[in-house]
């Protein structure tokens, strides 16, 4: 059995893409879900923080109109997860809203509800991206709501 399989299955991953799809319609802001099984060589000396960064640089994640995207993204081997946000975001939400919601995370987590906690994390942004960022006339989903996963 893969690593992944292990926490995610299929169902659990278009559960989780469904929740990105259903918060995003009431936000301009675009959440996105990263898993990566275990770090490449490349990645051996890199903070998850680092790794979680790169990915939001190759999800073009900074690219979004208004700079209103957010990553999760999580490294299944070592057990820790990042939450990232983009300039537009981190100029209104107080960091410490995300805090409170990686506690969240980590306490489904702890008891194993990965695919549960992941949709309720991703609910809980998108009624705060909602409250600073409302849905525009023009919004288009500028980037996918597909899970990745390396």
């Amino acid at each position: 059995m893969s690593l992944l399989a292990k926490y995610f299955n299929k169902q659990n991953l278009i559960k989780i893409r469904n929740a990105c799809t259903e918060a995003e319609k009431t936000t301009s802001g675009e959440i996105r879900v990263s898993i990566l099984s275990k770090r490449n060589k490349k990645q051996k000396d890199k903070t998850v923080k680092e790794i979680a960064l790169e990915e939001f640089y190759n999800l073009k994640m900074n690219e979004t109109r208004d700079k209103t995207g957010i990553l999760i993204f999580i490294l299944l081997k070592e057990k820790q997860f990042q939450i990232l946000a983009d300039e537009g975001i981190n100029e209104k939400v107080d960091t410490d809203i995300w805090s409170s919601q990686a506690e969240i995370l980590i306490d489904y987590f702890k008891n194993e509800n990965y695919t549960e906690g992941l949709v309720t994390l991703i609910q809980n942004m998108g009624k705060i991206l909602t409250q600073y960022f409302p849905i525009k006339d023009d919004d288009t989903n500028e980037l996918s709501n597909d899970v990745i996963v390396k």
